[in-house]
């Protein structure tokens, strides 16, 4: 493979930067353009050692430098590379990859670092989908959970279910192929049980898909209502600044406003929408209402406003209907007034959890905190638990798990112990799809496109 280059660091001004440099010619070509004022080459630095220079190109001096060594295969990539810092400037930067380029290193696509570091057998599958999730966690649970995958919680857990298996298939196969040589016959018991607990494993890992993803990615959350309910209020009041302009006139929500908010251990995407009401004749507000529609369809999670001091209205009933099919919490607002809103009638309307907050004193926001992490089924999340954490692992281990299914039904039913078989050897092929060991070139590159130049 060629040698490749990229900064490494962030596309912004800051004190330092970094341009790595990974493969055979690694540190031949950082010899041309690094000289360390000791006079030592980087080609006969042992790995593990920095050297502290002038980066240069030419005669022409670009900047002071450090270089960090690592030799094959004791490095992220597996292959030899050379870590280039200096100042963070972005033209010094781009200044000190043009040398290095024109030295005879190839521009990386994005994520061809740990694509290589995949190759050479540095981690699998799975353990580089984590890298991404881990520089891209907004928490500490999000932190802990994609390091706890990157350090190969998943994996470990796909290597045991997926070893079971292949150890019954094996000694199944062996008792169907050499009838002669008096191997025990597997009992219906032993295999319905190892099939049982594998299933029941599998099961737990789609389980937590839903939470790890909210924990992960965070959650695009709809705010909804009619005019005037309080929906400006409660953004501001969840993130702690005064973002939404908010007045007693109905309808000063025009457009979706949004905002990135952290709640509880999960993130909330926040969409602030124009109220929804069907009884207005102004073109902006209606605009306004058919945005706020949109976002409700795209919206994971609704917060539907009612207002505690108005009796329900028709428009009210039309929006409690509407989110009868998606994750949504009631909040009932303005509870700081006179009740006169129905509570019985939108229990009767609605299964969906109910908050009673007021959004302007800032009253009953842990209690609406805790109720949207039992909807997101995030509330007592382990980051230290194995977690799916890409659609790809998802469908892996929902393609096995009814393999797994299958055997469990095939058993049951006696059918012969090769059919059995077939359905494990396909959970055990959908098992090593997800750590890479069989996964094709296109899934590969697929995982790697999305990466960042520079990891």
């Amino acid at each position: 493979m060629s040698t490749i280059a990229a900064i490494a660091t962030a596309q912004a001004a800051s004190g330092l930067g970094t341009i790595k440099i990974s493969g055979e010619n690694a540190l031949t070509i950082a010899d041309s353009v690094f000289s360390a004022v000791s006079g030592k080459k980087i080609c006969e630095t042992p790995g593990y050692r920095a050297l502290y220079g002038k980066v240069h190109e030419g005669e022409t001096v670009i900047d002071d430098a450090v270089a960090l060594v690592f030799r094959a295969p004791k490095s992220y990539t597996g292959e030899d590379v050379v870590e280039i810092s200096c100042h963070g400037g972005l033209y010094i930067l781009k200044r000190v990859l043009r040398a290095v380029l024109n030295a005879g290193a190839q521009p990386a696509e994005g994520g061809e670092f740990t694509k290589r570091a995949f190759l050479n057998g540095k981690m699998d599958l799975s353990e580089a989908e984590a890298v991404m999730s881990l520089i891209s966690a907004s928490g500490e649970e999000a932190r802990a959970a994609t390091l706890n995958a990157l350090d190969g919680a998943l994996s470990r857990e796909i290597t045991v279910c997926r070893d079971r298996l292949a150890v019954t298939a094996a000694f199944m196969a062996a008792w169907v192929d050499y009838p002669d040589d008096e191997i025990p016959e597997l009992s219906d018991t032993e295999l319905t049980t190892t099939l049982a607990e594998v299933k029941a494993t599998l099961t737990k890992l789609l389980d937590g898909f839903d939470a790890g993803k909210a924990i992960l990615d965070g959650v695009d959350t709809a705010i909804v209502g009619r005019p005037n309910v309080g929906k400006s209020t409660l953004l501001n009041a969840l993130s702690g600044t005064d973002r939404a302009i908010v007045t007693s006139v109905a309808g000063t929500t025009r457009d979706v406003l949004e905002e990135t908010v952290k709640v509880g251990n999960v993130t909330l995407r926040l969409a602030d929408t124009a109220g929804i009401r069907t009884d207005t004749d102004d073109e902006i507000e209606k605009i306004g209402v058919i945005r706020a529609k949109e976002r409700f369809d795209r919206a994971t999670l609704v917060l539907m406003v009612l207002d505690a001091q108005s009796p329900l209205t028709d428009d009210d009933r039309e929006l409690i209907k509407m989110c009868n099919n998606k994750n949504c919490v009631i909040v009932v607002n303005k509870t700081d007034g006179d009740i006169l809103l129905n509570i019985d009638e939108i229990k009767s309307l609605s299964s969906s959890p109910l908050a009673e907050i007021s959004a302007k004193n800032h009253m009953g926001l842990d209690n609406l905190i805790e109720i949207v992490e039992n909807v997101l089924g995030t509330a007592g999340f382990d980051p230290s638990a194995p977690l799916i954490t890409t659609e790809r692992q998802r469908s892996c281990v929902l393609k096995a798990t009814e393999n797994v299914t299958e055997a469990l039904d095939a058993v049951n039913m006696g059918i012969t112990a090769d059919a059995v078989n077939v359905c494990i050897d396909c959970a055990i092929e959908n098992l090593s799809i997800l750590t890479g060991e069989k996964a094709t070139q296109t899934v590969v590159d697929e995982v790697f496109k999305n990466f960042c130049v520079g990891k």
